[in-house]
């Protein structure tokens, strides 16, 4: 989910145990190529004015994650109607690389920043909407606050990573160990 990814690269926190830096305005641009690139490798390069619009939402979505986490849904949720609403997300069906018509939600102009942001908003309404809001979370190792949306079968995921799980798990092996 391109939120999640959004979050993960733009907000100042701590990640997999170490403390962690957004990139400054020099990689900004770069940093948010790469989270879009990840849900389409063809993407083009991201203007810094867009990437620096992107890092603001991110800090807003990432509101909306921490509040799950705390079983918060009410903020999340008044959270999800501010970002919807402030960029008039709006269905469209739409066509583009070769691919059959889809559902696409589009802000109220057609800017990068204000597309993107109306998608996740409703990507993350529509999850708010369900049982599976559990689903977000924030991860649960120490020293990381790193997001994530669960895709497991079993739902119980509580890490951000493996290698947050894998620290956890060496910690309590070690501990047990004495």
């Amino acid at each position: 989910m391109v939120a999640v990814g959004l979050v993960n690269a733009l907000t100042a926190g701590e990640a997999h145990g170490r403390s962690y830096r957004p990139p400054d305005d020099d990689y900004l641009p770069a940093a948010v190529t790469a989270v879009l690139r990840a849900a389409n490798p063809d993407y083009g390069d991201v203007p810094a004015e867009d990437a620096e619009e992107l890092r603001g939402i991110a800090t807003e979505f990432r509101t909306v994650f921490e509040a799950v986490s705390r079983d918060d849904v009410d903020t999340a949720a008044r959270q999800v109607n501010k970002l919807l609403a402030w960029t008039g997300a709006r269905p469209a069906l739409d066509r583009h690389d070769g691919e059959g018509w889809h559902l696409h939600f589009h802000g109220t102009h057609d800017g990068l920043a204000n597309g993107w942001a109306a998608g996740c908003a409703t990507g993350l309404a529509i999850v708010l909407g369900t049982e599976d809001r559990g689903r977000l979370g924030v991860c649960t190792a120490a020293r990381c606050d790193r997001v994530y949306v669960d895709a497991s079968r079993n739902g119980t995921r509580k890490f951000c990573s493996t290698a947050c799980q894998n620290r956890v798990k060496t910690a309590a092996f070690r501990s047990r160990q004495g």
